[in-house]
Formats: structure tokens, C-alpha cells, sequence
């Protein structure tokens, strides 16, 4: 068994190390073969540490020997990403200017992992600031896609995504602004969830505080290959960290509701493609199939509107010094998102980041709101599938169509909603997937729709990488 341990789900091996039936040094040392045998080929792992690793993990194991209880998630690999403070590690983000901001304390992120128990095997790549759905920088390079080396892994947590779905860790650590963690998950065919805001405490020491908007709408969620290891992820992340003052002590599990899904192929009127939207109503029968009622919708409360006031907030408040550290980067890709965002709403500044303040309270209002009358939504993630690899880079015709199709993925941050990508199949070579929403702190509804969604299909596996 030991050979194929890190093809395990994350509750599988957390079950074994428990149980002796293999030790935590085996699934350490699994995880790094594995990294050694495919992370050549796709650069979704940029910073790791093989004997820290095995010495976390004997650690594990000697603990587990002394009767001690290690956490859920005890001997599990897991990864991080680079864009979050790891004791001894570059807080880089992506980009050359940060190469050297060493991190002397950790986030709360990764001191839950650890308090769960887990190993941390590697740090996974972003594009630089983590700005686009395309993994790319100067400092790392270019992270591949394991289904289909043309396609992009998704951005921003490109890195975190690849590395699950060629099953190196079982669990991964992303970040998500506008479909950092949802839209990696949809292109590498795995599952991710972006938390409600609050749910997962957040805090980079090694940096200085973030703007208003990413305060507000920034999260650090799971991505995995089962929904049973997101779940488990969420539970290890979850944990109470007074360094966020915006973390709130809610349950993982709230009331009972109605098992009622509403269905909405294209919100606001959306271009959703023939493959796509064959996904969802695929979805749709699989949850009806698990007894959920699901009723078909022509439409949500504002979508578009929610995008446009996200871009005011990001550029509201130091767009400026934003695009200044691009350029002194001299990154193309970042320097492209900016521009490109530039180009949707014209300039912004203090009064029109006041009036977007008090707009998201009316966008976040009507969503919850509707959440009380459809306790689970079930929307595309994308409307297209995949994206090829920089097509954000083809220019402003092919950044204002990445853009179109990512509306779903770029407002509801806005809305403070928790929402999973659920990977539902393969459209040739490309991956599919749909995207449910769900009250705030509801993670459990889109975990319990998620696992209808995923048991009456076939779950992602491990994949090796394809040229």
C-alpha cells in the first residue's frame, strides 16, 4: 500500500497513520517521491524542504506512539501557498521584489494545519501578486496544467491546484479575491471552496495590512480531490486566531434547511457555453436524483453590478502603488490585469470607494436574502471551460472575454457567501465543473449538495501529467 498512499484521499490516510497501518514518515515520503517525479514537468511546487518534511512527520509519529492526539488531520500532506507567511520561508507572492521577505512567525492558516496535525510538504506557485486566473512570474515560473498542458491551471492558486490534481499532498491551501481558489479547482477537474469571509483567520506578519477591499473580500479556503477533504480541510483551517479581527466563532454546521437548489444557467444573462451549461443541468439531475428539490431560475440579484463595484474597491485604494510595483516587477501578466481592470471602470478614487462601500451593503443584503429563499444556488463557475494558457495576454478583446466569463466568479467575493466549485466530468480534454452558493457560514449546505453532486458521478483521481 505504501507505494500508492499519496492516491489516498486526506480522510484515508489520516485513517491509516491513526490506525498504524502506515506511519506519517511513509505518507511524508510518498508525497515527496511523488513531488520528484512530476513537479519537474509541471512547477506547481516552487519552495520545499524534503528533510524539515520527514522530521515533521517522525515527529507525528512519535507522538501518535505516546498515546498523544495529533489532530484530524495527523500525518496528512498537505501544501501552501507562497503568498502566505511560513516561519523560515519567502513570503514571496510571486514576485522578485518580495523574494527576500522571510517570514519569522506563521500565518493562522498554517498554524491550524499544524495544530491539526498536518505536514506541510511544499509551497505552491501563483502568478505575481497573484493578480490573474493564469499561473505565471518572473521569480517561480510557469506552473502547467496535469489534464492538458495547453490549458491554463487557473490563477491565482494555480500552483495548489495542479499539485492535487497530479496528487502531490492531499490537501492544498488557496487564497480567493475573484476565483483564486474556485477557478484552479474548475481547470485542473478537483474541488474547491471559498469560505465565507470570516470563516478562516488570516494575518501576514511579514507584510503590511491590506487595502480596505482585499480586507473585505480576500479568503483562504481548501482545495482537494474528495468534498469529504474539503470539509476536513475547512474544519482544520477554520480555527480561532485573534490575530483577524474580522474571524468570527461560527459553527461549522447551522439549522436545518429545505433541500431546495435554485438553477441558474445564465445569470445575468451570461454567455454560458453549450458544455457548460450541459454540467449544470447534469448537476441539477444528480441532486435531484439525492432528493433535492431543484427549481430553475432566470435569474439572481445583481451579478454584473457586484463586479463592477469589486473593481472599485481594488482600485479605489492604491491602484496606484498597485500598478507602480507591477511595473517595477515587470510582470506582463500583472500588468495586463491592472490595465485590463483600468479599462472596465476608468479611474477611481476616495468618493467612488465610499459609494462602492455603501453599495456592497445593498449587493451583500439581496444576496443573503435570496439565500433565505433557495438555501443552496447552483451557477456555472465559468462560462467557458478552460481558458488556454495567457490568453489574458492576447489583448484587450481577449482580456475583456476572460473577464465576461469570469463574472461569477469575480462578484460574489462582494457578498461575503461562501461558494464551492464542484468538478463534475471532463469535456475532452478540458475539465468541467459548476459552482454552488450558499447563506453565509452555510458551508455545510455546499458541502452536503457538493457530495450529492460528486457521489452520482465520478470523483477526480490523481492524474499524470499530459503534454
Amino acid at each position: 500500500m505504501t507505494d500508492n498512499i499519496w492516491r489516498l484521499s486526506a480522510s484515508d490516510v489520516a485513517h491509516h497513520i491513526a490506525q498504524r497501518t502506515f506511519s506519517a514518515v511513509e505518507a511524508a515520503q510518498a508525497a515527496l517521491a511523488r513531488l520528484d517525479a512530476v513537479n519537474p514537468q509541471l512547477n506547481a511546487v516552487v519552495d520545499w524542504r524534503p528533510d524539515e518534511v520527514l522530521q515533521r512527520a517522525d515527529a507525528i509519529d512519535a507522538a501518535l506512539a505516546r498515546g498523544e492526539d495529533c489532530g484530524p488531520l495527523a500525518g496528512v500532506p498537505i501544501t501552501v501557498k507562497v503568498n502566505i507567511d511560513q516561519a523560515g520561508f519567502a513570503t514571496t507572492n510571486g514576485v522578485t521584489l518580495q523574494k527576500d521577505r522571510i517570514a519569522a512567525t506563521n500565518s493562522p492558516v498554517v498554524d491550524n494545519f499544524l495544530k491539526a496535525g498536518a505536514v506541510i510538504v511544499g509551497r505552491t506557485n501563483t502568478p505575481a501578486f497573484s493578480y490573474r486566473w493564469f499561473t505565471d512570474n518572473r521569480l517561480h515560473g510557469r506552473t502547467i496544467n496535469p489534464r492538458d498542458a495547453s490549458l491554463t491551471p487557473g490563477g491565482s492558486s494555480g500552483g495548489a491546484a495542479s499539485a492535487i490534481a497530479a496528487g502531490i499532498g492531499h490537501i492544498a491551501h488557496g487564497t480567493d479575491i475573484a476565483g483564486s481558489i474556485r477557478y484552479p479547482a474548475y481547470a485542473c477537474g478537483v474541488h474547491g471552496l471559498r469560505p465565507s469571509l470570516g470563516r478562516v483567520a488570516a494575518f501576514n506578519a511579514s507584510g503590511p495590512e491590506r487595502n480596505i477591499g482585499g480586507q473585505i473580500t480576500a479568503v483562504s479556503g481548501p482545495i482537494a480531490r474528495t468534498i469529504g477533504d474539503i470539509r476536513l480541510g475547512l474544519a482544520a483551517m477554520s480555527g480561532v486566531d485573534d490575530r483577524d479581527p474580522w474571524w468570527v466563532p461560527a459553527p461549522l454546521t447551522g439549522p436545518d434547511a429545505p433541500r431546495v437548489v435554485g438553477l441558474c444557467v445564465r445569470p445575468d444573462g451570461l454567455d454560458t457555453s453549450p458544455a457548460v451549461a450541459a454540467a449544470l443541468v447534469d448537476a441539477a439531475e444528480r441532486l435531484r436524483d439525492a432528493g433535492w428539490q431543484v427549481e430553475e431560475l432566470d435569474d439572481l440579484p445583481p451579478l454584473q453590478d457586484a463586479c463592477t463595484t469589486q473593481i472599485v474597491l481594488w482600485m479605489g485604494d492604491g491602484y496606484d502603488a498597485m500598478v507602480t510595483a507591477a511595473q517595477q516587477e515587470g510582470d506582463a501578466g500583472a500588468i495586463a490585469a491592472l490595465a485590463g481592470q483600468a479599462g472596465l471602470v476608468g479611474t477611481a478614487g476616495a468618493p467612488d470607494l465610499s459609494k462602492a462601500l455603501i453599495r456592497r451593503a445593498t449587493l451583500a443584503r439581496a444576496w443573503q436574502e435570496f439565500t433565505t429563499r433557495y438555501p443552496v444556488l447552483l451557477m456555472p463557475a465559468s462560462a467557458e471551460l478552460p481558458f488556454a494558457s495567457d490568453l489574458d495576454l492576447q489583448g484587450p478583446e481577449a482580456y475583456a472575454r476572460v473577464w465576461a466569463a469570469q463574472s461569477p466568479m469575480i462578484g460574489l467575493p462582494l457578498t461575503g457567501l461562501p461558494s464551492l466549485v464542484v468538478s463534475t466530468g471532463m469535456v475532452g480534454t478540458r475539465p468541467v465543473g459548476v459552482q454552488l452558493v450558499a447563506g453565509r457560514f452555510r458551508e455545510d449546505l455546499l458541502l452536503a449538495a457538493g457530495e450529492a453532486i460528486e457521489a452520482h458521478g465520478t470523483p477526480p483521481a490523481p492524474v499524470d501529467p499530459v503534454a
